[in-house]
């Protein structure tokens, strides 16, 4: 272990007040994109002065893996993956 010096740890208490502004940001642009998605209600399409905004129902399929692992150990341990990486974080 290391301890760090006054330099970094004034970056890591910069980086900590970014990340806090970040998630405010964050929780406006997700209030009023709800904000947005509740008046259009049903309609798929808009106009807002410069801006077309769709508001669309979009189908996607994905693997239940879940129910995969349960089903069929074998063929997912035979496709599995293991990579390995270096996780960040500040406590």
């Amino acid at each position: 272990m290391i301890i760090a010096t006054n330099d970094i740890t004034a970056k890591v208490n910069e980086l900590q007040e970014l990340r806090k502004m970040t998630d405010e940001l964050n929780a406006e642009i997700e209030k009023l994109t709800d904000e947005i998605k509740a008046f259009m209600s049903a309609e798929e399409l808009m106009y807002a002065g410069a801006f077309k905004v769709s508001y669309k129902p979009v189908t996607t399929q994905r693997i239940d893996t879940t129910s995969m692992k349960k089903e069929l150990p074998d063929l997912v341990q035979r496709y599995m993956k293991t990579t390995t990486s270096r996780r960040f974080s500040i406590n």
